[in-house]
């Protein structure tokens, strides 16, 4: 009985180190399917990624070398704090993180942690729903290039964008009763807070710019990595049968439904990384679309694992709890795919039904 409680705990202490083998094993065992999924994924990051997030990367950048932020707090803190519980110095997280997309939401909160621009649960509030699918996304790549249709790309935005509210606004009585006390730095006009630099002037224009646009790639190639990483795992759970005996074991779910089964694989790779899930999706020739749009719309709103390692690989810098962000997630698709639904229901040029 000890040698095996004892096995039982070897095998605990050493569970990634088996696991990252194991992944190892499998790029060798199924390199000739592997090889294609890394090729379609770098093709998929290069095409669609880079275009829609790059150039909003670089432009939040160069803001976040201004007194943007000490701008929103002024003028926004009397919306800010009724609707959300959080202070106005929170709106540019949450206007930064609806333009550019995933995962500038969570690098802002994060930054604005590490600086003490906001409290501990006022961050982790911005966590739950400022770190979102940026317009350029969901309407560019989304909707023109996989649904080949701007109107299903506005649909999924605005679905997006009050899913975004509204988990929000639930999260504001997030650790309501939380009594520490915000502590803002005492000089307002200094909230570049990436680095201890003044703020963007025509002197220092060049040497900013070059700095975004640095750490704009180094954002954009961690992207492109987790988007690499997974297109590899889900090729090798599609080689292995894997993922054919999770699809079989969730169809009579599906059935009862009345949801054809073959939206089964898309769901599950997207809930792993969501540009390659939603592809997925959006190639599945159906009748009634909106059972389409609707799983896109939540898959926008959750995000998936990929991008939810992305923030961790963030938030694991500070203090914050992951918690409310997943909480949130989840919420944000499940708001998402039900105001889909509705819009769809309610205006007859939201219906693509065949």
């Amino acid at each position: 009985m000890h040698s095996c409680n004892f096995f039982v705990f070897k095998i605990k202490r050493n569970f990634l180190a088996l696991l990252f083998l194991c992944f190892t094993a499998c790029l060798l065992i199924f390199s000739g399917s592997n090889l294609p999924a890394i090729k379609s994924g770098l093709k998929l990051w290069a095409n669609f990624v880079i275009p829609s997030l790059f150039p909003f990367f670089v432009a939040t950048e160069l803001l976040m070398h201004t007194n943007i932020i000490n701008i929103f707090g002024r003028v926004l803190n009397n919306y800010m704090k009724p609707l959300f519980n959080i202070s106005g110095e929170g709106a540019f997280a949450f206007i930064m993180g609806i333009i550019s997309g995933y995962p500038v939401g969570a690098k802002i909160a994060s930054k604005f942690r590490e600086n003490n621009i906001c409290s501990k649960a006022e961050c982790e509030r911005l966590l739950s729903f400022t770190n979102n699918s940026g317009p350029l996304f969901i309407i560019g790549t989304v909707g023109i290039l996989m649904y080949q249709n701007t109107t299903i790309g506005i649909l999924l935005f605005i679905t997006h964008l009050l899913g975004c509210l509204s988990v929000g606004f639930v999260f504001r009585f997030w650790k309501k009763n939380d009594n520490s006390k915000k502590i803002l730095k005492n000089n307002r006009n200094n909230y570049n807070y990436l680095s201890n630099k003044s703020n963007a002037s025509f002197a220092n224009l060049g040497e900013i710019l070059a700095e975004s646009i640095t750490n704009s790639i180094s954002t954009i190639l961690l992207i492109g990595g987790f988007v690499v990483i997974f297109s590899s795992i889900i090729s090798i759970l599609k080689a292995s049968g894997l993922l054919n005996i999770l699809c079989t074991s969730i169809t009579p779910i599906f059935n009862i439904l009345h949801i054809d089964p073959s939206f089964i694989s898309g769901i599950l790779t997207g809930l792993l990384e969501i540009t390659n899930g939603i592809q997925a999706i959006s190639s599945i020739a159906c009748k009634n679309l909106s059972i389409n749009l609707v799983i896109t719309a939540f898959l926008l709103g959750f995000g998936g694992i990929s991008v939810f390692l992305q923030v961790f690989s963030i938030t694991s810098k500070t203090d914050l709890s992951i918690k409310p962000y997943i909480y949130g997630k989840l919420l944000h698709g499940l708001f998402a795919g039900i105001y889909t639904f509705l819009l769809i229901q309610i205006f007859p040029f939201f219906n693509f039904n065949l």
